[in-house]
């Protein structure tokens, strides 16, 4: 007998050629994959991001105000959204993420710049966010330069760049240390959850139809729904442990502040972990068995990597990869747990997170429900 032979060789590479083709949902992930994470990484990632959501608090509006406001404009940095009324309107604003900069003009600005009093303009930035305000914030000083040397003429040509006859004020909010862990930590918790979640549900499942042990279910009268729900809500449980687990250590090791409300937190952490098992649930009734349900369960995980805002500012991103993410529920959970956990965030603040993540759920298990096979296959 031969040591090696080439028809039995060529008998087993055909074979597995005519596997790879039955199994088009496997083919279909090792090319759709690399292209995705091409078009992810090559258009919707941005390390420096631009036109982020800036409001003003407006207590003048002569010609130096309209030239500076111009000119942050301009710088593709800033993009102005609206107004704010008085500071507590601003701080709400940056708290709800509707502005990451507040730009505040003070009363007489203009005045005190031609007496030589040298006003200061305040920017508070969102900086629990570093990545999303540092390009920003460093930037600033350049651009208003730039008005300065356009501005200072007739009365006021006097005045150099060197001699500024306005001041900035930088207000960090929320994380004014800048410490890359205080952002990543809380949103890693939806990470985590995520990826746990999704791929125990899906697995579980299909490991059962491999078994055989879903014929017992499918032989008696019990609805689609209850079994979705009686299979993935023994898993909340898990998800309770690995929360407790997560924030104990992110206090002990990080120092990571939970300065909002506490039932904020676990309305939308329950909420959300019921999404994702929801979500498990659908996958395992696409899947055939327990290497497709993985994959499946990791093509959704680099979303919530890439499009949520966990590792990239979500509005620096292209609008075509923030309405994608806007689908993912981690996108609304991260904005929930920053919230609450660093920005004193209550139930009120977080409305829109609650809704987005419901309706989320209400679409995967409508799809999940009508997906389930009363029948075997």
């Amino acid at each position: 007998m031969k040591w090696f032979s080439i028809s039995r060789f060529l008998a087993v590479l055909t074979k597995e050629f005519i596997q790879m083709r039955r199994d088009r949902l496997t083919f279909a992930m090792m090319i759709g994959l690399p292209i995705v994470q091409l078009l992810l990484f090559g258009f919707a990632i941005n390390a420096d991001p631009r036109n982020l959501p800036t409001m003003i608090d407006l207590g003048d509006n002569g010609p130096m105000t309209r030239a500076v406001i111009s000119a942050m404009k301009t710088s593709d940095y800033f993009k102005f959204t609206g107004y704010v009324d008085g500071l507590a309107d601003g701080e709400r604003a940056l708290r709800t993420g509707e502005a990451n900069f507040i730009v505040v003009i003070p009363p007489n600005f203009e005045r005190d710049i031609i007496r030589g009093d040298k006003p200061e303009i305040l920017l508070a930035a969102d900086a629990s966010d570093p990545a999303a305000t540092g390009g920003a914030v460093g930037a600033l000083r350049g651009i208003l330069n730039v008005v300065i040397r356009q501005n200072l003429t007739g009365a006021l040509a006097g005045n150099t760049p060197r001699a500024s006859p306005f001041s900035i004020n930088v207000q960090r909010e929320y994380n004014p240390e800048g410490r890359t862990s205080t952002n990543i930590v809380p949103g890693l918790l939806g990470i985590i959850l995520s990826m746990t979640m999704v791929m125990i549900t899906a697995v579980a499942i299909v490991k059962e139809y491999e078994q055989g042990t879903m014929e017992m279910l499918i032989a008696t009268p019990v609805r689609p729904l209850e079994v979705m729900f009686g299979k993935i809500l023994p898993y909340v449980l898990v998800g309770y442990v690995q929360t407790l687990v997560f924030l104990a250590a992110s206090f002990a090791m990080f120092d990571i502040p939970f300065t909002g409300g506490k039932l904020a937190f676990f309305i939308g952490f329950n909420l959300y972990i019921v999404v994702n098992l929801a979500l498990g649930f659908l996958i395992s009734t696409v899947a055939k068995n327990q290497m497709q349900a993985m994959q499946l369960s990791f093509f959704t995980i680099l979303p919530s990597i890439l499009l949520s805002g966990f590792m990239f500012p979500f509005a620096g991103m292209p609008g075509w990869a923030q309405f994608l993410g806007a689908g993912v529920p981690a996108t609304h959970f991260l904005r929930l747990v920053r919230k609450v956990m660093l920005k004193n965030a209550g139930i009120a603040d977080v409305t829109g997170e609650y809704m987005a993540l419901a309706t989320i759920l209400l679409v995967i298990g409508l799809i999940a429900a009508k997906r389930y096979r009363q029948t075997l296959d």
